[in-house]
Protein backbone atom coordinates (compact mmCIF):
# COMPACT_ATOMS: atom_id res chain seq x y z
CA UNK A 1 0.00 0.00 0.00
CA UNK A 2 3.18 2.13 -0.07
CA UNK A 3 2.68 5.41 -2.77
CA UNK A 4 6.22 5.23 -3.21
CA UNK A 5 9.13 2.74 -3.97
CA UNK A 6 12.99 2.80 -4.77
CA UNK A 7 13.30 1.91 -8.69
CA UNK A 8 17.25 2.59 -8.55
CA UNK A 9 18.81 -0.83 -8.77
CA UNK A 10 17.89 -4.12 -9.45
CA UNK A 11 19.46 -7.48 -7.61
CA UNK A 12 22.52 -7.47 -6.51
CA UNK A 13 23.86 -11.19 -7.30
CA UNK A 14 24.82 -11.97 -3.92
CA UNK A 15 21.79 -13.06 -2.69
CA UNK A 16 20.90 -9.59 -0.74
CA UNK A 17 17.81 -7.61 -2.15
CA UNK A 18 17.96 -4.73 -4.35
CA UNK A 19 16.43 -1.57 -2.68
CA UNK A 20 13.53 -2.00 -5.41
CA UNK A 21 12.71 -5.78 -4.36
CA UNK A 22 13.18 -4.98 -0.48
CA UNK A 23 10.48 -1.93 -1.13
CA UNK A 24 8.46 -4.32 -2.69
CA UNK A 25 8.77 -7.40 -0.16
CA UNK A 26 7.78 -4.73 2.52
CA UNK A 27 4.44 -3.71 0.65
CA UNK A 28 3.54 -6.64 0.03
CA UNK A 29 4.26 -7.50 3.74
CA UNK A 30 2.19 -4.89 4.69
CA UNK A 31 -0.41 -5.20 2.23
CA UNK A 32 -1.29 -8.43 3.67
CA UNK A 33 -1.57 -6.87 7.44
CA UNK A 34 -3.76 -4.93 5.88
CA UNK A 35 -6.22 -7.01 4.33
CA UNK A 36 -5.96 -9.54 7.32
CA UNK A 37 -6.65 -6.71 9.73
CA UNK A 38 -10.59 -6.55 7.55
CA UNK A 39 -11.44 -9.72 9.58
CA UNK A 40 -10.45 -8.21 13.28
CA UNK A 41 -13.06 -5.22 13.50
CA UNK A 42 -11.51 -4.77 17.62
CA UNK A 43 -7.98 -3.87 15.74
CA UNK A 44 -9.63 -1.06 13.93
CA UNK A 45 -9.87 2.35 14.79
CA UNK A 46 -13.37 3.75 13.81
CA UNK A 47 -13.70 6.18 15.76
CA UNK A 48 -10.67 7.94 13.54
CA UNK A 49 -12.08 6.42 10.42
CA UNK A 50 -15.37 8.86 11.20
CA UNK A 51 -13.17 11.88 11.50
CA UNK A 52 -11.48 11.28 8.11
CA UNK A 53 -14.96 10.79 6.29
CA UNK A 54 -16.08 13.74 8.30
CA UNK A 55 -13.55 16.02 7.45
CA UNK A 56 -13.63 14.82 3.98
CA UNK A 57 -16.13 17.23 3.17
CA UNK A 58 -15.60 20.26 5.60
CA UNK A 59 -11.71 20.09 5.48
CA UNK A 60 -10.18 17.57 2.65
CA UNK A 61 -6.52 19.08 3.59
CA UNK A 62 -6.53 18.01 7.15
CA UNK A 63 -7.07 14.56 6.15
CA UNK A 64 -4.17 14.56 4.09
CA UNK A 65 -2.07 16.16 5.98
CA UNK A 66 -2.76 13.00 8.40
CA UNK A 67 -1.23 11.04 5.55
CA UNK A 68 1.55 13.02 5.82
CA UNK A 69 1.98 12.55 9.41
CA UNK A 70 1.86 8.44 8.87
CA UNK A 71 4.81 8.76 6.52
CA UNK A 72 7.11 10.27 9.00
CA UNK A 73 6.19 7.74 11.83
CA UNK A 74 5.14 4.63 9.87
CA UNK A 75 6.90 4.94 6.14
CA UNK A 76 4.25 4.47 4.61
CA UNK A 77 1.29 7.24 3.18
CA UNK A 78 -1.74 4.98 2.89
CA UNK A 79 -3.98 3.44 5.17
CA UNK A 80 -3.11 0.49 7.32
CA UNK A 81 -6.42 0.10 9.13
CA UNK A 82 -9.19 -1.02 6.97
CA UNK A 83 -11.94 0.74 8.63
CA UNK A 84 -12.70 3.27 6.43
CA UNK A 85 -12.52 0.94 3.82
CA UNK A 86 -15.44 -1.21 6.19
CA UNK A 87 -17.28 2.18 7.23
CA UNK A 88 -17.78 3.05 2.83
CA UNK A 89 -18.82 -0.18 2.54
CA UNK A 90 -21.52 -0.17 4.85
CA UNK A 91 -22.61 3.75 3.25
CA UNK A 92 -22.51 1.89 0.06
CA UNK A 93 -25.15 -0.69 1.20
CA UNK A 94 -27.57 1.54 3.08
CA UNK A 95 -27.72 4.34 0.71
CA UNK A 96 -27.96 2.11 -2.12
CA UNK A 97 -30.91 -0.11 -0.17
CA UNK A 98 -32.33 3.58 0.45
CA UNK A 99 -31.99 4.78 -3.19
CA UNK A 100 -34.13 1.43 -4.04
CA UNK A 101 -36.71 2.35 -1.68
CA UNK A 102 -36.97 5.55 -3.43
CA UNK A 103 -37.39 4.52 -6.74
CA UNK A 104 -39.37 1.90 -5.80
CA UNK A 105 -37.89 -1.22 -6.66
CA UNK A 106 -38.45 -4.49 -5.15
CA UNK A 107 -36.42 -6.97 -2.82
CA UNK A 108 -34.55 -8.42 -5.98
CA UNK A 109 -34.01 -5.33 -7.76
CA UNK A 110 -32.52 -3.44 -5.29
CA UNK A 111 -30.21 -6.47 -4.58
CA UNK A 112 -29.38 -6.50 -8.37
CA UNK A 113 -29.07 -2.31 -8.09
CA UNK A 114 -26.29 -3.04 -4.97
CA UNK A 115 -24.44 -5.51 -7.07
CA UNK A 116 -24.11 -2.90 -9.58
CA UNK A 117 -23.03 0.16 -7.36
CA UNK A 118 -20.49 -1.84 -5.37
CA UNK A 119 -18.95 -3.56 -8.48
CA UNK A 120 -19.07 -1.83 -11.48
CA UNK A 121 -19.79 2.24 -10.18
CA UNK A 122 -17.37 2.01 -7.14
CA UNK A 123 -15.15 -0.90 -7.77
CA UNK A 124 -14.86 -1.13 -11.49
CA UNK A 125 -14.65 2.73 -12.28
CA UNK A 126 -12.42 2.74 -9.33
CA UNK A 127 -10.13 0.53 -10.91
CA UNK A 128 -10.33 2.18 -14.02
CA UNK A 129 -9.82 6.14 -12.79
CA UNK A 130 -6.56 4.46 -10.25
CA UNK A 131 -5.30 3.09 -12.98
CA UNK A 132 -5.21 5.81 -15.17
CA UNK A 133 -3.80 8.26 -12.43
CA UNK A 134 -1.35 6.03 -11.68
CA UNK A 135 0.29 5.81 -15.19
CA UNK A 136 -0.54 9.66 -15.64
CA UNK A 137 1.26 10.71 -12.38
CA UNK A 138 4.07 7.77 -13.10
CA UNK A 139 4.40 9.05 -16.63
CA UNK A 140 4.01 12.99 -16.39
CA UNK A 141 3.66 14.22 -12.78
CA UNK A 142 7.06 12.55 -10.95
CA UNK A 143 10.02 15.46 -10.75
CA UNK A 144 12.99 14.59 -12.64
CA UNK A 145 15.07 14.88 -9.76
CA UNK A 146 13.08 12.36 -7.52
CA UNK A 147 13.22 9.28 -9.99
CA UNK A 148 14.15 7.25 -7.32
CA UNK A 149 9.97 7.46 -6.16
CA UNK A 150 7.27 6.40 -8.04
CA UNK A 151 3.38 6.36 -7.56
CA UNK A 152 2.39 3.11 -6.43
CA UNK A 153 -1.20 2.16 -7.70
CA UNK A 154 -2.37 0.93 -4.24
CA UNK A 155 -2.15 4.52 -3.24
CA UNK A 156 -3.52 5.53 -6.70
CA UNK A 157 -7.01 3.41 -5.14
CA UNK A 158 -6.86 4.73 -1.82
CA UNK A 159 -7.32 8.38 -3.41
CA UNK A 160 -10.13 7.34 -5.71
CA UNK A 161 -11.99 5.60 -2.47
CA UNK A 162 -11.45 9.08 -0.59
CA UNK A 163 -12.57 11.30 -3.25
CA UNK A 164 -15.26 8.89 -3.94
CA UNK A 165 -17.30 9.13 -0.28
CA UNK A 166 -18.39 13.06 -1.12
CA UNK A 167 -19.89 11.83 -4.50
CA UNK A 168 -21.10 9.13 -2.60
CA UNK A 169 -23.34 10.91 0.28
CA UNK A 170 -24.44 13.62 -2.35
CA UNK A 171 -25.89 11.34 -5.42
CA UNK A 172 -27.21 8.34 -3.12
CA UNK A 173 -28.43 10.32 -0.05
CA UNK A 174 -28.42 14.18 -0.04
CA UNK A 175 -30.03 13.59 -3.24
CA UNK A 176 -32.36 10.81 -2.45
CA UNK A 177 -34.87 13.47 -0.64
CA UNK A 178 -35.45 15.61 -3.60
CA UNK A 179 -35.62 13.35 -6.27
CA UNK A 180 -39.56 12.25 -6.50
CA UNK A 181 -41.05 15.74 -4.98
CA UNK A 182 -38.42 17.91 -6.80
CA UNK A 183 -35.37 16.62 -9.65
CA UNK A 184 -36.98 14.24 -11.56
CA UNK A 185 -40.08 16.58 -12.50
CA UNK A 186 -40.66 18.30 -15.91
CA UNK A 187 -39.67 21.65 -14.33
CA UNK A 188 -36.88 23.73 -14.79
CA UNK A 189 -36.31 23.62 -10.78
CA UNK A 190 -36.26 19.82 -11.14
CA UNK A 191 -32.79 19.84 -13.70
CA UNK A 192 -31.01 22.51 -11.84
CA UNK A 193 -31.45 20.77 -8.73
CA UNK A 194 -30.48 17.57 -10.26
CA UNK A 195 -27.50 18.71 -11.98
CA UNK A 196 -26.71 20.74 -9.30
CA UNK A 197 -26.12 18.34 -6.99
CA UNK A 198 -24.18 16.31 -9.85
CA UNK A 199 -22.03 19.63 -10.39
CA UNK A 200 -21.19 19.63 -6.26
CA UNK A 201 -20.43 15.83 -6.53
CA UNK A 202 -18.15 15.68 -9.37
CA UNK A 203 -16.33 18.55 -7.79
CA UNK A 204 -15.87 17.58 -5.01
CA UNK A 205 -14.16 14.01 -6.83
CA UNK A 206 -12.02 16.61 -8.92
CA UNK A 207 -10.90 18.91 -5.75
CA UNK A 208 -9.93 16.01 -3.40
CA UNK A 209 -8.04 13.61 -5.75
CA UNK A 210 -6.24 16.51 -6.56
CA UNK A 211 -5.03 16.99 -2.74
CA UNK A 212 -4.62 13.12 -2.38
CA UNK A 213 -1.46 13.60 -5.63
CA UNK A 214 -0.71 17.26 -4.48
CA UNK A 215 0.31 15.60 -1.06
CA UNK A 216 3.26 13.24 -2.49
CA UNK A 217 5.91 15.89 -2.11
CA UNK A 218 7.98 14.34 -5.44
CA UNK A 219 5.36 15.08 -7.55
CA UNK A 220 4.98 18.19 -9.97
CA UNK A 221 2.47 20.31 -11.98
CA UNK A 222 -0.55 18.35 -9.52
CA UNK A 223 -2.57 21.70 -10.91
CA UNK A 224 -2.99 20.09 -14.15
CA UNK A 225 -5.52 17.91 -12.08
CA UNK A 226 -8.06 20.54 -11.57
CA UNK A 227 -8.35 21.29 -15.22
CA UNK A 228 -11.40 19.16 -15.31
CA UNK A 229 -13.42 21.69 -13.57
CA UNK A 230 -13.89 23.66 -16.58
CA UNK A 231 -15.38 20.74 -18.83
CA UNK A 232 -17.29 19.84 -15.53
CA UNK A 233 -19.08 23.50 -15.62
CA UNK A 234 -19.17 23.84 -19.46
CA UNK A 235 -21.52 20.45 -19.21
CA UNK A 236 -22.86 21.99 -16.43
CA UNK A 237 -23.91 25.12 -18.38
CA UNK A 238 -24.83 23.38 -21.36
CA UNK A 239 -27.07 20.77 -19.47
CA UNK A 240 -29.20 23.89 -17.92
CA UNK A 241 -29.12 25.11 -21.67
CA UNK A 242 -30.80 22.03 -23.38
CA UNK A 243 -32.57 20.94 -20.16
CA UNK A 244 -31.08 17.85 -19.24
CA UNK A 245 -31.89 16.16 -16.44
CA UNK A 246 -28.76 14.02 -15.22
CA UNK A 247 -30.64 12.05 -12.15
CA UNK A 248 -33.69 11.55 -14.15
CA UNK A 249 -30.88 9.60 -16.85
CA UNK A 250 -29.67 7.56 -14.11
CA UNK A 251 -32.58 6.77 -12.33
CA UNK A 252 -33.87 5.34 -15.55
CA UNK A 253 -30.58 3.30 -16.50
CA UNK A 254 -30.60 1.65 -13.29
CA UNK A 255 -34.26 0.93 -13.66
CA UNK A 256 -33.32 -0.90 -17.08
CA UNK A 257 -30.55 -2.20 -15.61
CA UNK A 258 -32.15 -4.09 -12.86
CA UNK A 259 -34.92 -5.31 -15.15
Amino acid sequence: MLPTTSVSSRSQGNGVLSPRDAARHTAGAKRYKYLRRLFHFRQMDFEFALWQMLYLFTSPQRVYRNFHYRKQTKDQWARDDPAFLVLLSIWLCVSTVGFGFVLDMGFFETIKLLLWVVFIDCVGVGLLIATLMWFISNKYLVKQQNRDYDVEWGYAFDVHLNAFYPLLVVLHFIQLFFINYVIISDSVIGYFVGNTLWLIAIGYYIYVTFLGYSALPFLKNTAILLYPFALLILLYLISLACGWNFTKMLCSFYKYRVK
